[in-house]
Formats: structure tokens, C-alpha cells, sequence
């Protein structure tokens, strides 16, 4: 079976973005040129790899595996290519890092500073619900991935990385607001606006609930932290999320954040990777850039349930 480099990376595009317009555009080349160089590949495979959909394509079984192959053989290749870099006192290469969305009140910041140290690493960013992540991870797709709440079902090496404590949110004149170690039953009738079911924040907080044995009164799911804030500066409700995904004055945005008994729940981001896919040279760089810019911010031992607030 006679392959090029050339058709390996555009079926990976395809793979990635579903499309032959989406892998034209992500490779910077013509759509003709995509298919002819699939219809190459499919050729010399023998077997269909995909197949064309109203929107987009599907892969066949055969074109699954092609991806996987695709991946391990395009990461190790480029792997070698940075470790040739490495050992001539060279960082240059391609990092992947994936986020999921509170994660990028902090990560884009330490970006700038490690691509000042390394201008000849090219990174890709992306920032994506817990759902998205988690499927990134079973795929094998990042360098790194930074979660709350690392999935069970694949083996990983996860690493803490920072706290994220997870406060009350209310509406700046809220009658609750202002008042010192309310219970949490001071807050039982209120509807709550929380994140999407399966988002780390929404995993952290019903993990904590049913500790407590505190049904709170949801009356909202939204995916987007910004329409959170929203929603609750128009008095819809409270809702539970990161810190570090308000001003450091939340009045600024017409919240607050309420003194309520067993909040913050204590939840942190964990540094993680597929166990099997070591650190590149310069994965290991990026590795290494946010321990130093993190020390002394990853101290404390993995957050615990609290007991029920009294």
C-alpha cells in the first residue's frame, strides 16, 4: 500500500472537520486537490474510507482506523522531528493544548509569555465544553488537556494544576446579599441556573449536593458562563461558578457573591494527557513553562468533599 505524507494529514483533516471543504481549509489547499488525493488513498487502501453525506462525509470502519493510524503515525513523526530540534539546542515545533471553557480566564494569559520564551512554537488552542474535551482525549488529539474533572473511562496521567473554587452567584441587589454565613437553607427556595449537565462545573456541584443532601431548585442549564452572569444580573436566579470567571470586583457585573455556608466548593484543574502518548520536546517545554509560572499555587492536596454545612 503506497501512501504520501501529503494524504495522511489531508484524511486526518477530513477526519477532524467532517468535510473536504473543512480539510481544504485547515490544510490551505484547493478542494480538488483534497479529493483527488483522497480518491488516491481510497485507491490504494482497496476498501472505502468514507462516505459522501448530504453535509459533510462519514467515515467507514476502514476509515476509522485509517484515522487512528493517521494520528500515531503524524504524532510520532513530528515527535522525532522535535527531539532532532532538542538535541540541536533548538524548541521548535507544534504544541496542541485543549481547554475546557473556565479554563481560558487563565490559560490564553500564560500563552504570550511561553511564546515569547519559544517564538518558534506554533500553538494551537482549543477551547471546548467538558463533552468536546473528553472525546479529544479519547481520540488522542492534544498534546495536553487542562479539566476539572478527568474522565474515568481512559487512561490518563492527570496532575494538579490550580484551584477553582466554585462560589454563589446572585444579582448585586439581591436581599441575601451582604448578609454573614447564611445557611444553606437560606437558599432552598431559590431557583438556581447552573451550567450544562456533563460540564465539570455541574459535575463538581451535584457531587457536593448530593454530599450535603441539598436539592437546589434548577431551573436553568446554559453552557456558556457569560450568559450565566447574565441571567443572573437580571435576577433570574443564583448559580454556582468558578471565581475566575468574574472581575475581580463582580459588582463590575452586576453580581455578588453570596457568604453562604460550605461555598466555595472546592474543585481544581488537573494537567492531563493520554497515558500512552508521551511529552513531546516541546510539550515537556509547556510542561515545564507552567509549573514555574503556577508554583506555589499548587500546594494544597486534591480537594475533598466538604461535609454538609451547618
Amino acid at each position: 500500500m503506497h501512501v504520501t505524507w501529503r494524504q495522511l494529514r489531508l484524511f486526518r483533516a477530513l477526519a477532524h472537520t467532517g468535510s473536504v471543504t473543512g480539510a481544504a481549509e485547515a490544510e490551505h489547499v484547493t478542494q480538488p486537490t483534497v479529493s483527488m488525493q483522497l480518491r488516491q488513498l481510497s485507491e490504494a487502501a482497496g476498501v472505502p474510507l468514507y462516505e459522501a453525506l448530504p453535509r459533510g462525509v462519514r467515515l467507514t470502519d476502514a476509515g476509522q482506523r485509517l484515522a487512528h493510524a493517521c494520528e500515531d503515525i503524524l504524532h510520532r513523526w513530528a515527535t522525532f522531528e522535535m527531539e532532532m530540534a532538542d538535541l540541536q539546542g533548538l524548541k521548535r515545533g507544534r504544541l496542541d493544548v485543549a481547554v475546557v471553557s473556565t479554563a481560558k480566564s487563565f490559560i490564553p494569559r500564560l500563552l504570550g509569555p511561553f511564546s515569547q520564551r519559544y517564538p518558534d512554537i506554533d500553538v494551537h488552542l482549543e477551547v471546548a465544553n467538558r463533552d468536546s474535551i473528553v472525546r479529544r482525549l479519547e481520540q488522542s488529539l492534544d498534546d495536553l488537556v487542562i479539566m476539572t474533572t478527568p474522565p474515568e473511562h481512559v487512561a490518563l496521567e492527570a496532575e494538579p494544576l490550580l484551584d477553582n473554587p466554585l462560589v454563589l452567584l446572585a444579582a448585586a441587589q439581591h436581599p441575601l446579599v451582604g448578609r454573614k454565613r447564611l445557611a444553606l437553607k437560606a437558599v432552598a427556595g431559590e431557583r438556581f441556573i447552573l451550567r450544562e449537565p456533563g460540564s465539570g462545573t455541574r459535575i463538581s456541584c451535584e457531587r457536593q449536593f448530593q454530599q450535603w443532601g441539598f436539592s437546589p431548585r434548577v431551573q436553568m442549564s446554559l453552557g456558556s458562563n457569560e450568559a450565566i452572569k447574565q441571567a443572573v444580573a437580571g435576577g433570574y436566579g443564583l448559580a454556582v461558578l468558578s471565581r475566575h470567571a468574574l472581575d475581580r470586583d463582580p459588582a463590575h457585573e452586576g453580581l455578588a457573591v453570596l457568604d453562604v455556608k460550605g461555598f466555595p466548593i472546592a474543585s481544581r484543574w488537573y494537567l492531563v494527557r493520554r497515558r500512552e502518548r508521551q511529552p513531546t520536546p516541546v510539550a515537556a517545554a509547556f510542561l515545564d513553562f507552567l509549573r514555574e509560572s503556577l508554583a506555589g499555587q499548587n500546594a494544597r492536596p486534591r480537594a475533598q468533599l466538604k461535609p454538609a454545612p451547618r
